[in-house]
């Protein structure tokens, strides 16, 4: 028996299977990150900048937390490794720190 076992060639399709979730999450997170650092209020009076600051912070947390979730899962993280986890990690710790300084 030389070949690679059934369990080997069916990682390849379950890696791009799991990874298309976990990257769109990703892709999310860092959509509403950039969302909640690129806003600017006027000034302190400007409650509703504030409120799309704190909306994008818990959006990319939100999304950032799903896809950490999921790579959580063992069958997931036996096929995914630590690199698939770590942008969604940054990011919700970006927004996270984005949100705790209020603007």
């Amino acid at each position: 028996m030389s070949g690679p076992s059934p369990v080997d060639d069916d990682r390849h399709w379950l890696a791009a299977v799991f990874a298309v979730p976990v990257t769109l999450l990703t892709l999310v997170s860092a959509c509403f990150c950039w969302f909640a650092l690129t806003i600017r209020p006027s000034g302190a009076w400007d409650d509703d900048a504030y409120a799309g600051i704190v909306l994008a912070c818990v959006m990319s947390l939100g999304a950032a937390g799903a896809a950490v979730v999921m790579w959580l899962v063992p069958s997931v993280r036996r096929v995914l490794g630590w690199g698939w986890v770590v942008p969604p990690l940054v990011l919700g710790v970006i927004a996270g720190v984005r949100w705790a300084s209020g603007g």
